[in-house]
Formats: structure tokens, C-alpha cells, sequence
């Protein structure tokens, strides 16, 4: 006689401890616990893998902000140099024992020495005065112009702008009938 190897359950049945309606409703009790069970593996993979993508996702944000940042910082760079180049090439002379040319650079007041037709082409609007690596130097205003596509922060004086509000101004200015005398230089 060989003896079989029963479950738990039947020797609980075979012995009369336990009935078949309760045998039957703790198997179907294991069945659904070992169901959900299969599924929230399944819920715990799908949150990781959740989790993974937008870590990913937002790596990739990341990225490309940064890229987006360098390139900005290299097309500044580039802007410098092309402004820098463009001063050293077209810049007038300027003579240090001219006439003291005073204007304002950021609330603070700056001088560059002229000889007087310079002076009086600035004045005029015909010449601009830049700043291109801490320097202040007097271009032509078409060069001012192509150096104003690029940064306008770098045209430090330009007078045609200036002249064409004055007029309005002076249609309303109270002092117009007073002359400013010629040799008024501040």
C-alpha cells in the first residue's frame, strides 16, 4: 500500500474538523487573495514603471533647457565678437588733445576727446559713439547701425534720434526765444 501525500485540507475533511462548505470558501477566499495580489505586482510595475518614464521625461526637460541655455551664451559670444570686430574695423581716430565730448553712459557721465568737426558730426547724428569691450569709441552711423542690429545696448550716443524730438520740443518749449550761446560747452 503506498501512501499518498494529502493536502492539509482533505486531512482536515477526512477527519471531520472542518466541512466541505467552509473548505470550499477559504479556497475561494486564497484564490481571490492570490489574484489581487498577481494584480497589484502588476499596479507596483506599472508605478515603477510610471515613475521611470517621467524621470526620463523630465531629464530629457532638463536637457534641453540646457542646451537651449548654452546656445543662448554661444550666440552672445558670437554677437561680442562680431560687435568687436566691427568697431576695430570702422573706428574713427580720436585725438587726446581735442575737444571733451561728455555724454551719458548709465546714469554716470563719460567723455571721449574730439577734434571739433568729430564733435560736431556726434551732434549732428552723422557719427555715434559705441561701446565694445569697455571702450568707448566714434563710428559712422551706418556702421552704428549694423552694430545696433546686433545689441543695441552697445550704442552709447546716437543723436538722430534726438534731433527729431527736439523739434517737437521745441514747439513747446518756453525758453525757445532765448539764444543758448555758441560757445556753451558743458
Amino acid at each position: 500500500m503506498s501512501k499518498q501525500k494529502l493536502s492539509l485540507q482533505e486531512q482536515l475533511l477526512k477527519s471531520g474538523l472542518v466541512s466541505a462548505a467552509k473548505a470550499k470558501s477559504v479556497k475561494s477566499e486564497k484564490f481571490k487573495q492570490n489574484r489581487q495580489q498577481k494584480n497589484s505586482k502588476e499596479m507596483l510595475v506599472d508605478d515603477v514603471k510610471l515613475l521611470a518614464l517621467t524621470a526620463k521625461a523630465e531629464k530629457i526637460e532638463n536637457d534641453r533647457q540646457l542646451n537651449e541655455l548654452r546656445q543662448q551664451k554661444e550666440e552672445q559670444k558670437n554677437k561680442a565678437a562680431q560687435i568687436k570686430q566691427i568697431v576695430e574695423l570702422n573706428r574713427l581716430p580720436q585725438s587726446g588733445d581735442g575737444i571733451a565730448y561728455r555724454f551719458n553712459d548709465n546714469n554716470k557721465i563719460k567723455a571721449i576727446y574730439v577734434e571739433e568737426d568729430m564733435r560736431n558730426s556726434i551732434i549732428r547724428g552723422n557719427m555715434l559713439i559705441v561701446k565694445a569691450a569697455g571702450v568707448y569709441e566714434v563710428v559712422m552711423a551706418e556702421v552704428g547701425d549694423k552694430i545696433a542690429l546686433r545689441d543695441q545696448a552697445c550704442v552709447v550716443v546716437d543723436n538722430r534720434m534726438q534731433q527729431s524730438n527736439s523739434t517737437v520740443e521745441q514747439q513747446n518749449d518756453p525758453y525757445a526765444a532765448y539764444a543758448v550761446p555758441d560757445d556753451l560747452i558743458w
